[in-house]
């Protein structure tokens, strides 16, 4: 018997909440941000509970048990031996790929990201002063990977800096030992830094699949690494803004450090609050989370791949299916899908055109009507 329930949809309306507030007044399924429609763990809620109960909010050092919570998870999921000084607490992850943008290189350098991948990474580098280089990520026997070659052609004497995601968003792959090892020699051979973001790195679907830190390779790119990870994603808390980079070499780390100086806001009080409670007493939810997911992940593959003109990738990880629309020959495949009632988010923002991104963190009888929504259109 499954102790937390992911069944019983939650009314967001009138929370203020991004995501259905998109459609608000209109018969239209929010499956498009990456935001759950789940209840955070009952030890997050009941730890922000003791904490307004307190009723002071005043400037929070982050906890020292959060830090050596987070050090022992590492130690114990990846056998990382992360040392405190290498952690800083951001309030956001999407923060934390712009400082990276802004600490590597200078004005007009190029930071370089593969395609299709979250929108953050495409516009961080214009806002950073620096240009934007892209690749495309291929399929190769049904899964999305690096075309290396272009890769390496695209490269230039001034791209000071990789903005990489694993698992992958949108594509929702694992990446292997051997792709992030090719990947990060290609770094270290053209001096590089990698900034890794590994935000879902705890929403792993195939459970013969292990996540690999990207900093965890090798010394040698542990020197060149920037990761970034949260709890937001995991467990369904990211309007209260925790994150944190790791960064292990002392100059990169200080450089980091100096562009977020007096810039950069702190984690707020609650956000600390929940990611302790989230990283040291949520683990059984996640395993139940897990579990719906894969089942929900399994129900989107078999749906999408028997209407006509869409299909999709295995999604290994996350809890987004990256679709293709392009067979179906629709000219704003966004609108098309809005006007028989399902928000998905538009792969032209990815730099994937003729894609769609599909959230199915959420009910199962929602995410189902919104399948039967999108075979009846398309039949």
């Amino acid at each position: 018997m499954n102790p937390f329930d992911f069944d019983t949809l939650t009314d967001r309306r009138g929370t203020s909440s991004l995501k259905w507030n998109k459609y608000k007044g209109r018969d239209i399924i929010p499956l498009w941000v990456a935001d759950m429609d789940f209840r955070s763990p009952p030890s997050v809620i009941e730890a922000l509970h003791q904490r307004i109960d307190h009723g002071i909010f005043g400037y929070t050092h982050p906890p020292e048990e959060l830090t050596e919570t987070i050090l022992r998870m590492l130690d114990v999921k990846y056998r990382w031996k992360v040392e405190h000084d290498w952690l800083i607490y951001l309030p956001g992850l999407v923060t934390g790929i712009n400082v990276a943008c802004r600490a590597v290189g200078e004005d007009g350098d190029s930071v370089m990201t593969n395609v299709p991948i979250y929108p953050p990474f495409l516009s961080a580098p214009e806002i950073s002063r620096r240009s934007l280089i892209t690749f495309p990520l291929v399929q190769v026997n049904g899964r999305w990977t690096f075309d290396l070659e272009k890769l390496k052609r695209a490269i230039t004497p001034n791209t000071k800096l990789f903005l990489f995601c694993t698992p992958h968003n949108p594509a929702g792959r694992i990446f292997t030992h051997e792709e992030l090892t090719e990947l990060s020699d290609i770094c270290e051979r053209h001096d590089i830094i990698l900034c890794s973001d590994e935000i879902h790195c705890d929403l792993l679907l195939d459970e013969d699949k292990q996540h690999i830190p990207t900093a965890t390779l090798s010394p040698e790119v542990a020197r060149r690494s920037i990761t970034l990870m949260a709890p937001s994603k995991t467990y369904n808390i990211p309007g209260l803004g925790c994150s944190f980079a790791i960064i292990s070499d002392d100059r990169l780390r200080q450089r980091f450090q100096k562009v977020m100086a007096r810039i950069v806001p702190h984690v707020n009080t609650l956000g600390y609050t929940a990611a302790l409670a989230a990283y040291r007493d949520g683990q059984k939810w996640l395993d139940s989370l897990l579990n719906y997911l894969r089942k929900n992940r399994d129900i989107v593959t078999q749906a999408i791949n028997v209407i006509p003109g869409l299909s999709m990738t295995h999604v290994e990880a996350t809890y987004l299916a990256w679709i293709d629309t392009r067979q179906a020959n629709l000219d704003d495949p966004m609108q098309f899908f809005e006007d028989i009632g399902v928000g998905l988010s538009d792969g032209q923002d990815f730099g994937g055109k003729g894609f769609m991104r599909l959230n199915f963190g959420c009910s199962r009888s929602l995410l189902e009507e919104a399948l039967n929504r999108m075979k009846r259109a398309m039949e």
